[in-house]
């Protein structure tokens, strides 16, 4: 399973990362399964089709679950992903510049942050 991680280089820039979660095979009865993660919270947000976060910050470590729309970041190198409908993200970027967040064809999106602080 991948992760699409963000986070804050020493120049102050925000960066993309691919992460590979390590999974176990526990038989055909689970399937594979990660270790467990310690998490302290879940929130649920939804947002506008029209939104265009300017450069912010993650407020804490948090992973974001897109549920039902893709978002387009933007991080401070200038590089640009489309993080897809049950893609996975991992903000890290808590201090420097940031990163910017856009809809993606003008669609509303719901997501689960799970926070990690």
């Amino acid at each position: 399973m991948k992760i699409t991680r963000i986070y804050s280089g020493d120049d102050g820039e925000s960066h993309f990362e691919d992460i590979e979660v390590d999974m176990k095979d526990m038989g055909p009865d689970w399937g594979h399964i990660s270790k467990l993660e310690n998490a302290t919270g879940v929130m649920f947000r939804q947002t506008g089709g029209d939104y265009d976060f300017d450069f912010h910050t993650a407020p804490r470590r948090q992973y974001i679950v897109n549920l039902d729309a893709a978002v387009e970041i933007e991080v401070g190198d200038g590089s640009k992903r489309v993080i897809g409908p049950g893609e996975i993200l991992l903000a890290e970027d808590t201090t420097g510049r940031g990163h910017i967040s856009r809809s993606v064809d003008g669609k509303p999106r719901r997501m689960l942050f799970v926070t990690l602080d």
